[in-house]
């Protein structure tokens, strides 16, 4: 098991997550400062708000960690594990508050300006997602998000503002986070459609506007700086057959290409899998879909493919009618009797990880990278101050130890960005007890805490991995 000698091994946040400072030098309001706090029990897990009331609701987003006051001490433990690459999301409301204006706000472009100095002081290789679920609530509101093509538009200034003024800081970008969620219950975060109730064909033509503006982004962005790597970002959740039935192998292959692989195919390969015409002739859904959009979407392909890996599942031709589905698994899905479970119902398969990467690279032969991938638990805090996260480290160490394996077998894996390197606001459920992080924050589900920092076990056992380039990764 080796690792390429440049592997970019680090950790991932996104803005809405951590930043907090949510109203604050002319920041407007996102999409997600609209959620209040919620938990692992509650349907969605959490309550959307069209006006917010902090008189008599919590919004977890609104401090979060306080990464705005704070990225410098927060950079600092980043770089005392020895962060190669760090993935951080820009806050699309702290550059065009509305999104729909003609000029950036300049508050907005010179924090991230100190964040990537920072970052390049210690030698660490921002990797920048453009939307990581902050959509404008403004556009959702006024233009029912990306159902409307003028969003297409603002999104590309937005994209294109970034691109100039960080041409010479950043190098790796991403257009959007888990863009194959667009289509599912909780994918107004990325295409803002939360006004009314949409039809399959609406929110199958907004997440075809948001292909048309990833698009256009790597086109922009490859104009102004040449040497930029653009790729694409996807939630993907391993499926497997419950069982050997045909039906079950079948089913499992419709979901598979649906979920995990659709929006792969157009980023980078360019054009629509032949598969998605035979599911909106069935579903009856007709996307407005012009030659013009087809040649845009040719020539916008992305660089390298990167997506989130947590959990696997199973598949069944019964899957609405019986009664042993997996707890927590966004895609459906059944139980898998092999694996053990997480506190918040994701089943844990590190194999699933090795399998995944063959599977992505065999299909699309372009440079990957997993840029989520964690175990959200509750720590306990020993009298000392101490945390012992070994269930952390063992998770963590399975996951590494397959993506080895993988390079063994040949995947062009080229970095690693651990979810959550330092505890933030669960996207799900508004917790702070979710926690991911190597680095512990003083923050409780209400709101309540100092907010300081602390390493847990898994810091100095990150420490040495990075250290050692996967070299140690012993499960304690």
């Amino acid at each position: 098991m080796s690792f390429p000698k440049n592997f970019l091994w680090g950790g991932a946040t996104a803005a809405n997550q951590c930043e907090g400072a949510w109203a604050v030098n002319g920041k407007g309001d996102s999409i997600s400062d609209h959620n209040r706090a919620g938990n692992r029990t509650m349907g969605k897990r959490r309550t959307f708000d069209l006006v917010i009331d902090e008189t008599n609701h919590y919004y977890p987003s609104h401090t979060a960690i306080d990464f705005y006051h704070r990225y410098k001490e927060d950079i600092a433990l980043f770089a005392e594990m020895g962060f190669k690459a760090y993935r951080l999301s820009i806050a699309w409301t702290r550059i065009f508050p509305n999104g729909d204006e003609e000029q950036p706000n300049e508050e907005g472009l010179k924090f991230y300006d100190a964040i990537f100095d920072e970052l390049h002081k210690y030698g660490i290789e921002p990797i920048v997602t453009i939307s990581h679920f902050e959509l404008p609530f403004h556009l959702g509101k006024t233009y029912d998000g990306f159902l409307d093509k003028r969003t297409i538009e603002f999104y590309e200034r937005y994209a294109t503002t970034l691109f100039e003024r960080y041409k010479n800081k950043v190098k790796y970008w991403l257009t959007f986070n888990e863009i194959n969620f667009g289509v599912l219950e909780h994918g107004k975060q990325i295409n803002g459609l939360f006004n009314r109730t949409y039809t399959e064909t609406e929110k199958y033509q907004a997440l075809h506007n948001v292909f048309l503006a990833s698009a256009r982004a790597v086109i922009a962005g490859h104009k102004i700086n040449p040497d930029f790597q653009i790729g694409c970002m996807l939630a993907y959740i391993t499926m497997y057959p419950k069982t050997c039935h045909p039906l079950d192998v079948l089913k499992t292959q419709q979901m598979n290409d649906r979920l995990n692989y659709f929006c792969g195919d157009v980023q980078v390969k360019g054009a629509y899998p032949y598969y998605m015409k035979r599911y909106f002739e069935k579903e009856k859904i007709e996307v407005d879909i012009t030659e013009e959009d087809l040649a845009l979407l040719k020539e916008g392909v992305v660089d390298y493919y990167t997506f989130s890996y947590y959990m696997s599942t199973c598949i069944a031709d019964d899957l609405n009618t019986r009664s042993d589905k997996s707890g927590g698994n966004l895609f459906g899905g059944v139980a898998n009797e092999y694996l053990e479970t997480s506190e918040w119902g994701w089943q844990v398969d590190a194999v699933g990880l090795r399998y995944t990467l063959n599977q992505i690279y065999s299909r699309y032969e372009i440079p990957v990278m997993v840029v989520e991938n964690g175990l959200g638990a509750v720590d306990k805090i020993e009298p000392d101050g101490s945390i012992h996260d070994d269930y952390r480290i063992d998770y963590l160490a399975q996951h590494i130890q397959e993506m080895g394996k993988a390079i063994d077998d040949g995947v062009d894996l080229i970095g690693y960005t651990s979810w959550g390197c330092i505890d933030l606001i669960s996207a799900g459920t508004g917790e702070m007890s979710k926690r991911y992080g190597f680095i512990y924050v003083d923050r409780d589900d209400e709101g309540n805490g100092t907010l300081a920092r602390s390493p847990k076990k898994s810091f100095y056992w990150y420490q040495k991995v990075i250290a050692t380039n996967g070299e140690s990764v012993e499960m304690k």
